[in-house]
């Protein structure tokens, strides 16, 4: 990338300001104009137009300097606390490796690869054993002490289990979920909530005086002690964990000694495929030296360390425009918002929309449109809006309309929860409610498709599922486009989903919380319908995945559709009867999947299938995946985890299979599963 042709002398000054400004507000209290991308090549923009202009270097451009030269600190470091330099290729990658070997004349002994935590740096000084001194970076030279936040941080403690004089060195950071908690917290209190995880640990390590307190968590991954300086970065960090801290060898990215800078590259892979799933942001991978003697010899530069970069990965937080707001009505007659954006590529997705959740986030947010607004993507998640740049607004931002009635049908909104409804639920949309419950992967009436659906709701024949199965070969014969053949083979689909099993049959009602695997879940808990119809909210939440709340809901969803659930057991729907099983204490609660049969040959397993399945499997459904592992006594998830024993990796498995060898999980191609399932696979014909 050639960043000098983009910057000419008074763009230079400009670009010079604009970092200065970003880096500024981002260590003053974690606010920020600019996303981590958009700095990153502002940098390099910089830094390219000084090396072809040495003469022209303004005294305040940032290159060369820690924290871009934004912060200063009152407490000094006792060794400088420098920042990373930074490579954004594979290519670029190899050739720092290259060109630190020449700088040593030999290969390097082994490399360390570990993850680049998104937060703040500090420095905690332990005297004894006891946490004396908590410093931000600043500067490299001094920071500021927030020591008073120290409380706050899960994973850096207050005595650790030796007592030794030392320095710990790390990230303090936002998990996801502390993240999600602290803007609840924030907006409770009337606060705007933070942009994204990073700028707001940044501006809650130094806030004080705050009527509220939210918890953060540190990740070491340094020291500074004369001991701990000779040991192999890797074993220093293992040394960390045992004195009590916390490092990133907790987490699924854990760091990683490599010997040869192929392996570096694969490791770096494998991080980078994990992000999505990591419990906390990462903008890189850090490579650094391993053992101490290649370190000491490569030495530091003014800004940073000539032993160690940072593989940085594309930006997840992009900023954008909020231009509109939609309204759209769900099947359930949920509506929700939907943010219309001017395109921002993310990750290298161009994303138009994103998720505002419901009207209380937009309020708690304090959103407008023509909002310069914080965007984040993460893996295949959905894109959401996460905060408005307030410092960017020019006064030409308007207030967004809340709808006063349904956009879809014009009745009544319901607003008692924080995700307004209409006040006619599912009938608002009662094409969407059939063509889902007619899915494969619920009732399955195949020849119930959308323009079907369209059709029979307009001719007056069906307003709700229960209707379906009332419709007669006249009424089908009468309609447009409806032969014999074609009429009778849908009334043989809809008289076979009468036989469907109970899990289908609960599936197909739509009810929200629930989806596939949770009611695979609830089915072979309680049985029958008319248990789970019996159960009240402490009873269903006893199921393995529903708490307190959930299970609140499920028992007004399960009051609304009584009429519907007694129409449906009139016509035979839903009345299968399954043996109730005791819930498993050892169930993997991560994904909400289902309970395992007894038996089998799975008995024990906890099975993820990831990729396109071949062979006898290729034309099962991930749904049909599922029953088939539960039929064999295993329980499937859709996430690898800690917990998972079995992979079965398809064509494209993509970050799972990369995550399942990293925990060293059992991986089987599609063809060697049904080898091992021969017995449960469901006829063919």
């Amino acid at each position: 990338m050639n960043d000098t042709a983009l910057l000419s002398g008074g763009d230079y000054a400009a670009a010079v300001a604009a970092a200065v400004e970003a880096a500024a507000a981002y260590y003053r209290d974690g606010s920020t104009s600019l996303g981590d991308d958009e700095y990153d090549a502002l940098l390099r923009a910089i830094a390219g137009y000084e090396q072809a202009h040495p003469g022209e270097v303004l005294e305040q451009s940032p290159t060369g300097k820690v924290a871009g030269g934004a912060v200063q600190g009152d407490v000094p470091h006792s060794v400088p606390m420098l920042s990373l330099d930074n490579v954004f290729s594979e290519d670029e990658l190899a050739d720092w490796a290259a060109s630190l070997e020449r700088r040593l004349g030999r290969p390097v002994a082994a490399w360390c690869v570990e993850p680049k935590l998104d937060g703040l740096a500090v420095a905690a000084r332990y005297r004894a054993g006891r946490l004396h001194r908590l410093i931000t970076r600043g500067d490299g030279l001094a920071g500021e002490e927030i020591s008073h936040a120290a409380g706050d941080v899960l994973g850096l403690p207050a005595v650790l289990s030796e007592p030794v004089d030392i320095e710990l060195r790390g990230e303090v950071l936002f998990t996801r979920e502390q993240f999600d908690r602290a803007n609840e917290v924030r907006t409770a209190h009337g606060a705007l909530p933070f942009a994204n995880p990073r700028n707001g640990a940044a501006g809650t390590l130094r806030a004080k005086d705050r009527p509220y307190r939210v918890e953060l968590t540190f990740f070491a991954y340094g020291a500074v002690g004369a001991a701990e300086e000779e040991l192999a970065h890797s074993a220093l960090l293992a040394r960390l964990a045992e004195l009590g801290a916390n490092t990133a060898a907790s987490t699924d990215a854990a760091p990683v000694r490599c010997v040869t800078v192929e392996q570096v590259q694969e490791r770096v892979a494998q991080i980078a495929a994990l992000r999505a799933a990591l419990p906390f942001g990462i903008d890189g991978v850090v490579v650094k030296a391993d053992e101490a003697a290649d370190r000491r010899e490569a030495g530091n530069g003014s800004r940073a360390p000539r032993w160690a970069v940072a593989r940085k990965l594309a930006a997840e937080h992009k900023v954008t425009t909020l231009l509109d707001v939609e309204w759209n009505v769900g099947r359930t007659g949920i509506i929700a918002p939907r943010a219309v954006l001017e395109p921002v590529v993310i990750d290298g997705v161009t994303v138009t929309y994103a998720t505002l959740h419901n009207p209380a986030d937009i309020g708690r947010r304090g959103l407008m449109l023509g909002d310069r607004v914080f965007v984040h993507r993460a893996g295949d998640v959905i894109p959401r809006v996460e905060a408005p740049l307030v410092e960017q607004r020019t006064g030409a931002e308007r207030p967004i309309v809340f709808p006063e009635a349904c956009p879809r049908c014009g009745e009544a909104i319901d607003t008692s929860e924080q995700r307004w409804r209409c006040s006619r639920g599912r009938n608002c949309q009662a094409v969407a409610s059939i063509i889902y419950a007619a899915g494969r992967d619920q009732l399955d009436i195949e020849g119930l498709g959308s323009t079907r659906a369209v059709q029979l709701v307009e001719a007056g024949l069906v307003a709700d599922l229960a209707d379906v199965f009332t419709l007669t070969r006249d009424q089908l014969l009468a309609l447009e486009r409806m032969g014999e053949t074609s009429t009778d083979n849908l009334l043989a689909a809809i008289g076979a989903a009468r036989s469907q099993p109970l899990h289908r049959a609960f599936c197909a009602l739509g009810i929200r919380g629930t989806g596939r695997s949770m009611s695979r879940r609830i089915a072979a808990h309680f049985g029958s319908m008319a248990a789970i119809r019996a159960a009240d909210a402490e009873t269903l939440a006893a199921v393995d995945g529903i708490g307190p709340e959930k299970a609140r809901l499920l028992v007004t969803e399960l009051a609304e559709l009584a009429d519907l659930l007694d129409r449906l057991e009139q016509q035979g729907v839903g009345t299968a009867v399954t043996e109730p099983q005791a819930p498993s204490p050892a169930a993997d609660t991560a994904e909400g999947g289902p309970l395992p049969g007894e038996g089998g040959p799975l008995a024990g397993e906890a099975v993820v299938v990831t990729g396109a399945m071949t062979g006898p499997l290729a034309a099962l459904s991930r749904n049909g995946m599922n029953e088939l592992v539960e039929r064999a006594g295993g329980k499937a998830s859709s996430s690898v985890s800690k917990r998972t024993t079995l992979l079965v990796a398809g064509e494209k498995a993509g970050s799972k299979r990369a995550k399942a060898e990293e925990l060293g999980v059992r991986i089987v191609s599609p063809d060697e599963f049904a080898v091992l399932l021969a017995e449960h696979l469901p006829t063919q014909g």
